[in-house]
């Protein structure tokens, strides 16, 4: 199949591009760029994206499809609708499920089931101890031979300091990341809100940000011990950010992500409603720690935007906040808000925008890069920077409707993503596997 996308604007940073051009795929690879117009396509289809912006699909590297085991949350499929529809071309699925996936069988089923039922590409990171316990190495190399691209304990976090050692020495010799949950349970404990004024005056268990920091520094000697490269996940603080940023100073290969929610909420944003949709784990830091991740992701000392898109039942988040689980969807609402409180508001530029949310993660993650240019594979997200939209809770296509942005008011959205060619979003509606 041919396909022609005209007139858009394409932004690639990778290859120095922001201009109006021409785009012609053919067999899912892009063969043909040039000026607008002077692309021929003899037969096939033509589609004008005159007033749009075109990139290479945007990748979350930190996703919760909960399949196996938790489908009545989200599985497979509608995680995959929820990735188009927010213009994600594809994700890393996170290993917590039920049974947790520690195996190469485990890693196998759901890759399989991913080419199934969705035309979002789904990777697999693997769990780094068996049952995310912390207590044994998982079959980290039938993982890796199974498809996996990276390891993490995430949602618990590795505490022994010799099991973490261990495992970053083994996944080293496999080529694959690491990728962090910094938490010290003995120092968390039972906290489910910062330490600090909001968790104070709402009477609830503070989590000090000292029980992230610390597991940060622990892990960064840990890559400079084992040489593995170390992905630090959802990162919260200031502090946090400058031990990334000294890490790299030192050559060392540490990499890390943040957040939408951690980016724009704070602390501020918890009151006496006990929002459940904003108990996150790690919590909603202070003002000041969101504006100094803002800054930092624009400078670069953050790697890449992630949303650790985590669906829950309604029923689950009608608890107490105490007892409420963490996290909050994020795949349908990443990208507008990266366009209205960053993009629109001028302190990130497109090509920036592209770099945090395409190239980054498959960088990370050594996978192969896609580019607007010939031979690369044509996994594309286009986007209408000024459509604007409302965050309503019976607008996602996810099974799960507990975003921390319910209400928000958004300008700039996904209109369409192709993987291999083909569409899995068009004019914003969802297709499937077809064009």
């Amino acid at each position: 199949m041919a396909l022609l996308l005209k007139n858009a604007r394409c932004v690639d940073p990778s290859v120095q591009l922001d201009a109006q051009r021409d785009i012609l795929i053919r067999d899912g690879v892009i063969v043909e760029t040039g000026q607008c117009g002077t692309v021929k396509l003899p037969k096939g289809t033509a589609v004008d994206l005159a007033g749009k912006v075109l990139v290479p699909g945007l990748f979350d590297m930190h996703v919760h499809l909960r399949e196996p085991g938790y489908e009545y949350k989200e599985d497979i499929a509608s995680g995959g609708a929820a990735a188009a529809k927010g213009g994600f071309a594809a994700v890393l699925a996170m290993p917590n499920t039920k049974p947790v996936c520690d195996s190469g069988p485990r890693v196998s089923f759901l890759l399989e089931k991913a080419r199934e039922v969705t035309a979002t590409r789904v990777y697999a990171a693997g769990a780094l101890s068996v049952g995310l316990a912390g207590e044994a190495l998982a079959e980290i190399g039938d993982m890796t031979a199974a498809g996996a691209v990276a390891f993490t304990d995430d949602g618990r976090g590795v505490q022994s300091d010799g099991m973490m050692r261990r495992a970053m020495d083994y996944t080293r010799t496999f080529g694959k990341p690491v990728l962090s949950h910094c938490q010290v349970e003995s120092l968390v404990g039972s906290g489910v809100a910062n330490e600090g004024v909001a968790s104070t005056r709402l009477g609830l268990a503070g989590w000090p940000a000292a029980g992230e920091e610390m597991q940060i520094a622990r892990d960064i000697a840990l890559c400079e011990l084992t040489g593995c490269p170390l992905h630090i996940q959802h990162i919260t603080t200031a502090a946090g950010v400058e031990l990334v940023k000294a890490a790299k100073s030192r050559g060392l290969p540490v990499s890390c992500e943040v957040t939408p929610h951690h980016l724009f909420l704070s602390e501020d944003d918890l009151d006496c409603t006990y929002n459940t949709n904003l108990k996150m784990n790690p919590p909603l830091r202070t003002a000041a720690d969101a504006q100094a991740l803002r800054a930092a992701l624009v400078a670069g000392d953050i790697d890449c935007i992630a949303t650790d898109h985590a669906p829950h039942a309604a029923h689950e988040k009608a608890l107490e906040f105490e007892l409420a689980p963490f996290g909050t969807t994020g795949l349908e609402t990443a990208l507008g808000l990266v366009l209205t409180e960053l993009v629109a508001t001028g302190q990130m530029d497109l090509s920036t925008l592209v770099e945090r949310m395409s190239h980054a993660p498959r960088r990370i993650l050594n996978l192969p890069p896609v580019q607007l240019a010939a031979g690369s594979s044509a996994d594309l997200t286009v986007i209408d920077l000024e459509l604007p939209w409302q965050v309503e809770a019976d607008g996602f296509v996810s099974k799960s409707a507990n975003s921390a942005f319910i209400g928000r008011q958004l300008k700039g959205r996904a209109t369409d993503v192709y993987v291999a060619g083909y569409a899995s979003l068009k004019k914003g509606e969802l297709v499937g596997e077809s064009c």
